[in-house]
């Protein structure tokens, strides 16, 4: 019997994939960044690399100039934010990063507040988390505690990251 389409097709997408790393946060210091560090440790273990890692106020004026920078390393094929997807007033990742993104991937938002939900209940629906193309890169936004950053990675991120690179290398 021969293998699924599908996983083949994700099977070619097992590369190291160069990441930058963002903390969107008023507060958090790179010795109180555990959800930063987290990023950090899992796509290591996985195979990946923390090209650049940097804690940025939740500040459209500062997150934005920040990822172009990213975005314009070539050592840098997807970035991954936390922090600042929520509803409270201070929340701005998502309205700073949205506009800047060519392509969105909706399900990785709505596949992170279905998840959530079964772990957290209603409270998944504040969440604005999302996922998109910015050129022939990626771009995720996801709360930032541990917990959501960790089943963001888990079930998310670095089951598909490899794969999604290898077809914006196409």
């Amino acid at each position: 019997m021969s293998t699924p389409s599908h996983k083949r097709h994700k099977e070619k997408g097992q590369i190291a994939v160069g990441c930058g790393v963002i903390t969107a946060s008023d507060t958090r210091t790179e010795e109180t960044d555990t959800s930063g560090q987290m990023i950090r440790e899992m796509l290591a273990a996985a195979g990946h690399t923390s090209i650049a890692y940097h804690i940025v106020p939740d500040d459209p004026t500062r997150i934005r100039p920040l990822l172009d920078s990213l975005l314009a390393n070539s050592k840098i094929d997807a970035v991954l934010i936390n922090g600042g997807t929520g509803v409270a007033q201070r929340d701005v990742t998502f309205d700073a990063i949205q506009a800047m993104l060519e392509k969105n991937l909706p399900g990785f938002g709505e596949l992170f507040r279905a998840l959530s939900y079964e772990e957290i209940g209603s409270a998944a629906m504040l969440s604005r988390a999302t996922a998109g193309t910015v050129g022939n890169k990626v771009v995720f936004s996801m709360p930032g505690s541990r917990g959501a950053v960790r089943l963001a990675m888990e079930r998310l991120i670095l089951p598909e990251l490899g794969h999604i690179v290898t077809e914006l290398r196409k």
